[in-house]
């Protein structure tokens, strides 16, 4: 068996094209849909992934703006600016690049970011709206992941989906989004005993830990439905996920690669919850 791909770069940009279509709606009412993107500091990632994101914008016609600021700017000045833009109607959506400096408490910045223009979904807002099933907005990476599943028709009613991860940001919505789908949810994590034995029983595995080959092809059930969210790089410097590839590749029904899987699929649905909270303050 050779697992069929999830390809996140065809399916993320099939979105693009739904997001640019409502977009054009939204213009056409007068109503241009805007993204504030902050960046505090200097960190490679983060540049490479907030370009990525304003790139994003504009092929949808959402207009992004990104903000820099030096790393050695402080927590204060940063939560002034963001209750600026809470309180500008022309923007619809705050997004803080994460990881920020040493010296600021990521919690509170997410905190500060109002609700409504929350659209990493990580306040404690949505993730209080996700807990109970009322609208909000999912966090972008498990959006995105559940979105793969649904491309390939897959029922996840009655299905047993293990997450390796606890996150805030993944492992933890993730799991509640495959509950609110009916599947039947184990979440691991570095305390977990015997984590094949766990992984060898489920349809659908979500590997989320940033730590290369943590689910290798011994640890797969044939056929299975394999996601990898991991971001990481190997000893010459190439990027790859959490989950040895060409091993579970073998085994698995359908597995999604790294890079071209989770993570342009992360970022377009920043854009749909964009879009959507565009959507919700100007119904």
């Amino acid at each position: 068996m050779t697992a069929q791909l999830i390809d996140g770069n065809a399916l993320s940009k099939k979105i693009r094209g739904e997001v640019a279509h409502r977009t054009a709606a939204l213009k056409a009412r007068g109503i241009q849909p805007a993204l504030s993107i902050i960046l505090v500091g200097e960190d490679p990632a983060s540049q490479v992934y907030t370009r990525h994101k304003v790139n994003d914008s504009a092929e949808t016609g959402l207009a992004a703006t990104l903000e820099r600021y030096p790393a050695t700017m402080s927590q204060d000045e940063l939560l002034a600016r963001i209750r600026t833009l809470n309180a500008d109607p022309k923007v619809h959506g705050i997004l803080v690049q994460l990881p920020l400096p040493a010296h600021m408490d990521a919690k509170q910045v997410i905190e500060t970011i109002a609700p409504a223009k929350d659209v990493d979904g990580f306040h404690i807002a949505s993730a209080g709206a996700l807990m109970v099933g009322q609208p909000g907005f999912w966090p972008c990476t498990p959006y995105g992941c559940m979105k793969m599943l649904e491309s390939i028709g897959y029922d996840l009613r009655g299905k047993h989906a293990v997450v390796i991860g606890r996150s805030n940001i993944v492992g933890k919505p993730m799991a509640l989004m495959l509950l609110q789908a009916n599947a039947t949810v184990t979440i691991c994590h570095s305390g977990t005993k015997d984590l094949a034995a766990l992984t060898r029983q489920a349809d659908v595995v979500v590997a989320a830990v940033g730590k290369r080959n943590v689910l290798t092809a011994d640890m797969v059930k044939p056929g299975a439905v394999v996601i990898d969210v991991g971001m990481n790089r190997d000893d010459a410097g190439k990027l790859c996920g959490d989950v040895d590839f060409e091993g579970v590749r073998a085994v698995a029904g359908w597995i999604t690669p790294v890079p071209g899987g989770v993570g342009p699929m992360t970022r377009a649905m920043l854009l749909v919850n964009t879009l959507e909270a565009t959507e919700r303050a100007s119904a």
